[in-house]
């Protein structure tokens, strides 16, 4: 939560453009998505400096890692698929802390599981291209947007 706080303010607070990288830029899914991400790999690296862990420790660290920015999709839209447009500025942010509480819950509960399996190299290898191509994912569109939003239907732009 700390580490995704600080990625929600750093480039508005200090202006660095090299931070637009991790930081978040505008109020967009993809800037918390990409805010969530940046944060879990950060701490994961913080934790395994600070707990020495070993035992499939980036295996799951980075699988986890790689579904983050998704649980946060998914568990974002709920709120709009049960109840629609929320008008309250203050609902909408005390979900939006749950949010960040609820999906680490669910990557920490999935790298659990992942530190007791027998982990195949293969494992290994879709886990550092998964990861490899998020940071692209997230560097590119970090400057420069993609031309369709995940919800428009490019036949009416």
């Amino acid at each position: 939560m700390v580490l995704f706080s600080v990625l929600h303010f750093g480039h508005e607070l200090t202006g660095w453009d090299f931070l637009k990288i991790f930081c978040g830029t505008d109020e967009s899914v993809f800037e918390h998505i990409k805010m969530g991400f940046w944060a879990y790999l950060f701490t994961s690296a913080i934790e395994f400096f600070v707990f020495k862990k070993k035992q499939n420790f980036w295996s799951s660290r980075l699988f986890s890692t790689s579904l983050v920015p998704w649980f946060i999709v998914v568990v974002w839209y709920m709120v709009p698929a049960i109840f629609g447009k929320i008008e309250a500025v203050w609902i909408e942010l005390i979900w939006a802390f749950a949010i960040v509480i609820i999906s680490g819950l669910f990557a920490t509960v999935v790298e659990r599981q992942v530190e007791t399996l027998k982990i195949s190299k293969g494992f290994k290898t879709v886990m550092v291209v998964l990861v490899a191509v998020s940071i692209i994912f997230f560097v590119r569109f970090s400057f420069a947007k993609p031309w369709i939003d995940v919800f428009v239907d490019p036949y009416t732009l």
